[in-house]
């Protein structure tokens, strides 16, 4: 170590990795900010249409480059981006040629997640430093290489870990190799016929109300599931197995392996940088700086929504917390102070030795944070829970009798009615299910980094930082015995966290309402635009049974009743059969139930009590919702699944009723359909035909629906909104970010205002077309 450690890298041509990254780049604002006599090379990557120099530009208008921006002034740094960097176009694992004068090397890109598919985690980690590695060898340059890891590649051990090669003798090249094999055999084993069926058979079930091309998409998507499932499974096994947390620090460590035997120890000179968890500037660029989430945010975002009541970590162990700019401060001082050749310096920049934050003590500075400054919803304020510590196998103990009440509530939900109280319950449980689904999350996550043992030594570190010129060491160090934690937590992090979390509510806030707090907009006045409106369970609160048995209580005498209601019920099991694997066949099924009924006899019952009982359970939300989009000129259109006819007393409010029609033979219904019933992919096929026949734009128009069948033609739609929806609807309408309203039917108004439509405009009722 240099009695006096140089912090200038004068004219140094430096390459960097990851300057998209976090670290990455609070990396690029210092050497644009203090190292001016620089040129930067960048590796960037392109996004779709985006070329890498499109991504820096946007990059530079990021908040860490602002004071930069701010002092230099706008047509400076334009001039220092032309004059100073150079972006390589190209990936980690598509590396472009290299310059032959490289002088320094800051290697910082790598995986973000922590448990990703093990071929991923290689191919980015490994397979990604080996092909810079191999890159520099090709160009002829031999600068000095900060390769950027993490403390963590120490693996699962307890005490001191020294600032030293990594003692294990895996075979990172065997390893890479068995993770791509890995790749390749399940990809194979998804594709087995058995597998296939099973992914098919669960599809149909979930999704074969909506079509077989959507069932088809969702066993497809089954698959892909499945094969990421194994994958991530196959990492995290296979890096316990081998003496790591998981498959991310697996990786670092066999990246840091094959840094050192193509380029630390085949005649180059290599520093390997170590950061803990790295979180929010405590000074530089600004204090609480910080790009989105880092590594223990979300459970502290969770914690202060009130989402983790509990948590099984071991209070006493050290959650090695460290601000991002001692991390940058750090290898900016490695890089301007190479190691000699063939012998590699390891530093730790972590917090754990010299300055240990307890978990606890990061608990109870959270807890206080969010009791002092709690996070509001939409009736108050979140009360944070207080955690006990109880350990972990009571934690898992509570946590599975959670899961098996909410896989009892859903087994009781199947057997209820679909009716407000079913939807309501069904919202608890997928709430109850979300908290579930984050403890578990969280607690795979986070269980390595708080009950760990390890404590990272930081000698190498240390000496590094008091070799600097007492004049710069404030600005330009990386002491962490000068952070207070208190401080730090109080008043620079969890602030900066709470303002990201605001911005984000602010934003949702903002779309959902209308500019300035004015009242709704009226819809736009187009003429090219639909209105969709399914009936049934939308429009009218019925379904075709419930049609049926009105149509039978307005045309037959109360003496056929018994039978006919005793015959209703003994089919209704087939029916409900049918209903739940295909809405087509339903229809067609039930349909058959006005084989022999007289076409002129059904027009009548219609006509009369038939048409009463429709209007009581018509929708006055919806007949609003009509008016509206006939006020602003679009075209509205009533579509049903099963016969047209029944629809008539309705048609006037509509410029369209399209619906099915029942064959008839010397004027009595055969009980048979003249064409297949326009439901769910076949609804979205007509529709597509429709609109490109009448020149509308699905984009712009708008679909009301309230069954898990509907998604196909909601889909098409820009504007779909789900109408009472049954829970699968519901689920994805809340996936999607659809509008989801609950229609009252009945409603004063109601039969006057359609009996006045029907004056003022001539019902049309259109037969669904080929």
């Amino acid at each position: 170590m240099p009695h006096s450690a140089k912090t200038d890298l004068g004219t140094a041509h430096v390459l960097l990795t990851g300057a998209t990254g976090f670290v990455g780049q609070a990396v690029l604002e210092r050497l644009l900010t203090d190292h001016p006599a620089t040129h930067i090379w960048l590796l960037v990557r392109g996004k779709g249409r985006q070329t890498g120099q499109d991504r820096l530009r946007r990059l530079l208008r990021k908040p860490v480059f602002q004071r930069w921006r701010d002092a230099v002034g706008t047509e400076e740094a334009e001039r220092v981006v032309r004059e100073r960097i150079t972006v390589l176009d190209g990936s980690m694992t598509g590396i472009p040629e290299l310059p032959p004068h490289l002088d320094v090397v800051i290697h910082s890109a790598s995986t973000v997640s922590f448990d990703p598919p093990i071929h991923e985690a290689f191919d980015t980690n490994v397979n990604g430093a080996v092909s810079l590695y191999q890159a520099l060898l090709a160009s002829g340059s031999d600068p000095h290489v900060v390769h950027v890891s993490t403390c963590y590649v120490g693996g699962l051990r307890r005490g001191v870990v020294p600032e030293a090669k990594l003692e294990h003798d895996v075979d990172w090249r065997a390893e890479w190799a068995s993770a791509t094999q890995a790749h390749e055999r399940t990809e194979l084993a998804s594709r087995e016929p058995a597998q296939l069926e099973r992914f098919m058979s669960r599809a149909r079930g979930d999704h074969g109300k909506e079509g077989p091309i959507a069932a088809a998409r969702a066993s497809e998507s089954a698959r892909h599931d499945w094969v990421r499932s194994r994958l991530v499974d196959a990492g995290r096994r296979r890096a316990q197995s081998l003496g790591w947390t998981d498959v991310y620090t697996l990786t670092k460590a066999l990246a840091e392996r094959a840094a050192e035997d193509l380029w630390g120890e085949a005649g180059h000179r290599l520093s390997v940088v170590r950061p803990a968890i790295i979180e929010s500037a405590l000074r530089h660029p600004f204090p609480g700086w910080i790009d989105g989430f880092k590594v223990a945010d979300p459970l502290i975002f969770a914690y202060g929504r009130g989402q983790l009541p509990d948590f099984p970590g071991l209070p006493d162990s050290i959650l090695d917390v460290i601000p991002v700019d001692f991390v940058v401060n750090a290898i900016l001082v490695a890089a301007a102070n190479p190691t000699p050749v063939d012998e590699p310096r390891y530093f730790h920049i972590a917090s754990g030795a010299s300055n240990p934050l307890p978990f606890h003590r990061m608990y109870e500075n959270v807890r206080d944070y969010y009791q002092q400054h709690p996070l509001p919803t939409d009736d108050g304020f979140v009360k944070v829970p207080t955690w006990k510590f109880a350990g972990e196998r009571k934690f898992n103990r509570r946590l599975l009798l959670a899961k098996k009440k909410a896989d009892l509530w859903d087994a009781g939900l199947r057997l209820m009615p679909n009716d407000e109280r079913k939807r309501a319950l069904a919202a608890e449980n997928a709430r109850l299910r979300a908290g579930i689904a984050t403890l578990s999350n969280f607690t795979d996550l986070y269980r390595a980094y708080v009950r760990t043992e390890i404590i990272f030594d930081d000698r190498n570190a240390r000496a590094l930082n008091d070799a600097l010129p007492a004049e710069v060491r404030e600005d330009r160090g990386f002491d962490v015995e000068r952070i207070d934690w208190e401080e730090y937590l109080q008043k620079v992090h969890l602030p900066s966290l709470s303002e990201l979390t605001a911005a984000h509510r602010r934003r949702k806030a903002a779309a959902a309402r209308p500019a300035n707090g004015r009242p709704k907009p009226a819809l736009p006045e187009r003429s090219d635009v639909l209105a969709v409106f399914d009936l049934e369970r939308t429009v009218v609160d019925s379904n075709i049974v419930e049609q049926y048995l009105w149509v039978r209580t307005s045309g037959f005498r109360k003496a056929a009743w018994p039978k006919e209601v005793a015959d209703l019920l003994g089919s209704l099991p087939g029916y409900l059969r049918a209903e739940r694997r295909d809405r087509g066949e339903f229809i067609r099924a039930f349909l058959r139930r006005y084989r022999g009924m007289p076409v002129a006899r059904l027009e009548e019952v219609v006509r009369r009590g038939y048409a009463d009982t429709m209007l009581r359970h018509t929708s006055a939300d919806a007949l609003a919702r009509i008016r509206e989009h006939r006020a602003a000129g679009h075209r509205t259109v009533l579509v049903t699944g099963s016969i047209g006819l029944l629809a008539t007393p309705l048609a006037g409010l509509f410029d369209e009723v399209v619906g099915s029609s029942m064959h008839a033979k010397d004027g009595v219904l055969t009980g048979y359909l003249d064409k297949p019933p326009l439901v769910d992919e076949a609804r979205a096929a007509w529709l597509r035909r429709y609109a490109e026949e009448g020149g509308y734009d699905l984009a712009a128009s708008y679909g009301y629906g309230d069954s898990h069948c509907d998604l196909a033609w909601l889909s098409l739609l820009g504007k779909p909104s789900a109408i009472n929806p049954d829970a699968e609807l519901a689920r994805e309408s809340h996936k999607r970010n659809w509008d989801i309203h609950r229609w009252k039917s009945g409603g004063s108004g109601v039969r006057s205002e359609v009996i006045a439509a029907r004056v003022t405009t001539p019902p049309r009722t259109d037969e669904m077309s080929d």
